[in-house]
């Protein structure tokens, strides 16, 4: 085993810098956790492009020959666009939401903390009092840098969500419309009048 004897004022102050490291380390810890929680909500209610066609026989097709039309043609545009409507509700874009991991005021609550005790461990004894003021008001500006740092990730990381959430019911909008005009054109094919 390996001991070191320090002098009986070294120990002291050499125990001093080891208590303010471990200090300065969790305060620091704290207030660099990480910065956001994002939250997924599938349940989330968005208006789903229409795949509706609405056609009439224009040339008095019976009622199970209009049903046979509107299957295959129902087929043949999936087929044709690789769109399937009643397969796209697993496609639909999950609302994300993106929020500070820690309230508001948090870090800088921390900061405080330990900045008031790290000041008061390495101020001298007769102004241990300054020491911690000091200690608690460079603490504090910390954690509001921590905090505001925080909020901004957060902010970034919603903007992003929710440009990725967009360009998805774009797509998704966009495969609509192209089954849609498919489907009319089968329908329009097979004597059908079609309003889409």
């Amino acid at each position: 085993m390996f001991n070191v004897m320090l002098p009986q004022g070294r120990t002291r102050a050499f125990t001093r810098r080891i208590s303010v490291f471990v200090l300065t380390s969790s305060v620091l810890a704290a207030c660099s956790a990480p910065g956001y929680r994002v939250h997924r909500h599938a349940g989330y209610q968005v208006e789903m492009p229409s795949t509706e066609v609405v056609f009439y026989p224009a040339h008095g097709q019976a009622p199970a020959q209009q049903e046979r039309d509107r299957y295959e043609c129902y087929v043949w545009s999936v087929q044709r666009t690789g769109f399937d409507p009643n397969k796209f509700l697993a496609d639909i874009p999950q609302h994300v939401e993106v929020t500070p991991a820690s309230p508001a005021g948090s870090d800088v609550v921390a900061g405080a903390v330990g900045g008031a005790i790290v000041g008061s461990i390495l101020s001298p004894r007769h102004d241990r009092r300054a020491g911690t003021v000091v200690g608690a008001i460079t603490g504090a500006f910390m954690g509001a840098e921590s905090d505001a740092a925080k909020q901004e990730q957060a902010q970034r990381l919603q903007q992003d969500f929710n440009q990725n959430e967009q360009q998805s019911y774009a797509q998704l909008d966009k495969q609509a419309r192209n089954f849609r005009r498919a489907m009319a054109a089968c329908l329009e094919g097979r004597g059908y009048t079609v309003r889409e």
